[in-house]
């Protein structure tokens, strides 16, 4: 299983795909976006940062859960001074085997980000304590904490508001600056042409930018090219349908935007280290592998 580093900041936390992980650090600005194939918890003791996330600003503020598929490409762009964060980082299989809200599942993993909708006192005490028993404890007290944390998500989902977040949409971004409202218009336009055969020439045009402009500002506020966040979308949503349904490995190939299966494969398990149908057995589906 390939390695991956969670943080282009702080570069020094490596995990593979498949693993569990807690850590606790001060909160960091990024020089760049990163993704990584987990559901990410972040928790916030004291301050606020800001998260590049999809495309749009999120507030992360103290006291309060937040929770996303990092598998979309996010950076942190603004942060408080000192201000201690734990990150949880429960691998995407484990997340689709949890007994959840669908809703909520296929929210997250077409790119919402999720806050607690109230703060749990509990969370203060508890979340830096898993941090510091997951470095030291044994292999019985890390399986105790993984369980733990299942469990949290599912209070988490259980809370979690579903239902249109437009106006929440555009304040944030009559807040933001020219470049991330460029950026956002991108991004749009490849959540919803991602199926097509899609190119940065016409994603530009739709846009009203010129090619180079719309790629040197997604790089300048993502850290990637417009290319690549697509790929990476394509991914996402493969994923998504190879996890929760049955149709045909060929058919997600061509409803992504691939455009064959051989280079859904090539993809697929460059990015991942596996192949869509090793993928879709470790989740206990078989579906049509055709």
């Amino acid at each position: 299983m390939p390695k991956l580093r969670i943080s282009a900041a702080r570069g020094a936390l490596v995990i593979s795909q498949g693993d569990f992980m807690i850590e606790r650090h001060i909160a960091d600005a990024m020089n760049a976006a990163h993704w990584h194939d987990h559901i990410e918890l972040n928790y916030l003791l004291e301050g606020q940062m800001t998260y590049l996330f999809n495309g749009r600003q999120e507030q992360v503020e103290a006291g309060r859960l937040v929770l996303f598929w990092a598998a979309i490409p996010h950076r942190t762009i603004a942060v408080a001074p000192n201000a201690p964060l734990v990150c949880l980082y429960l691998p995407l299989v484990d997340f689709l085997g949890l007994p959840i809200d669908r809703g909520v599942r296929q929210a997250i993993m077409q790119g919402r980000f999720f806050a607690d909708a109230r703060a749990y006192a509990a969370d203060a005490i508890l979340l830096p304590q898993w941090a510091e028993d997951w470095q030291f404890g044994d292999a019985a007290k890390r399986q105790l904490i993984v369980d733990e944390v299942k469990l949290r998500i599912r209070r988490f989902v259980l809370d979690a508001p579903i239902g249109d977040h437009s106006a929440t949409r555009q304040s944030s971004a009559l807040g933001a600056s020219a470049a991330i409202r460029r950026a956002e218009t991108l991004t749009d336009l490849i959540h919803a042409r991602y199926s097509e055969p899609v190119s940065l020439p016409m994603l530009a045009r739709l846009a009203g930018m010129h090619p180079a402009t719309a790629n040197t500002i997604f790089r300048n506020v993502l850290g990637i090219s417009v290319n690549e966040y697509l790929t990476r979308y394509r991914l996402a949503r493969a994923m998504q349908q190879l996890a929760e349904t049955e149709t045909s490995i060929l058919q997600i190939a061509y409803d992504c935007g691939f455009g064959s299966s051989s280079r859904f494969y090539d993809i697929f398990k460059r990015r991942t280290g596996t192949t869509p149908r090793v993928f879709r057995s470790s989740l206990g589906r078989d579906g049509k592998t055709d």
